[in-house]
């Protein structure tokens, strides 16, 4: 299936499952102020949201608003607050926008993958075992930091510049 990036039709009903779901687990009901509905969406269906983490990422996002929510309503204060977070976790895993557009999709989420790796490993030497798990195994002497540094430098980066960002 595609991810929700690719099906932004699918993101006011699954606001409004979200909300519902919620309303069911914590036995409260919750609503977005109108504005605030109108803008959540807004955004969401905006290039701006990249949705990665795809359904799951927008139910936390709902949830967390409706956890926070005060009096069971979303205000359109606490939606910016929301936006302001998914940008900065969204940024905190981009590249350089010029980088993204001299690159392949394809590339791209590769890319993206390696650096998330990157960004939960505590050393080059413990992110390269992970991502080379399995061609490791077929070299002789296997050096997956090394491999993952010139992987990196392919696209101007390096393992301090990755986890500087994090």
């Amino acid at each position: 299936l595609p991810g929700l990036a690719q099906r932004r039709e699918d993101i006011a009903p699954n606001v409004e499952y979200e909300l519902q779901r919620f309303a069911a687990e914590a036995q409260s009901q919750v609503r977005f102020d109108k504005e605030a509905r109108e803008r959540y969406l807004r955004f969401a269906d905006s290039p701006q949201a990249l949705w990665r983490g795809n359904f799951r990422e927008l139910g936390s996002s709902v949830a967390r608003m409706a956890t926070l929510a005060e009096q069971g309503r979303i205000t359109l204060a606490l939606v910016e607050e929301e936006i302001a977070r998914l940008l900065s976790d969204w940024q905190a895993v981009s590249l350089p926008a010029t980088a993204e557009m001299a690159i392949d999709l394809f590339d791209l989420r590769q890319l993206e993958t390696v650096l998330e790796v990157c960004r939960r490993s505590a050393s080059l030497s413990e992110a390269g075992r992970e991502l080379f798990a399995v061609s490791r195994l077929k070299k002789a002497n296997p050096n997956d930091a090394d491999r993952l540094r010139k992987y990196l430098a392919r696209f101007g980066l390096s393992w301090e510049s990755v986890r500087q960002r994090s």
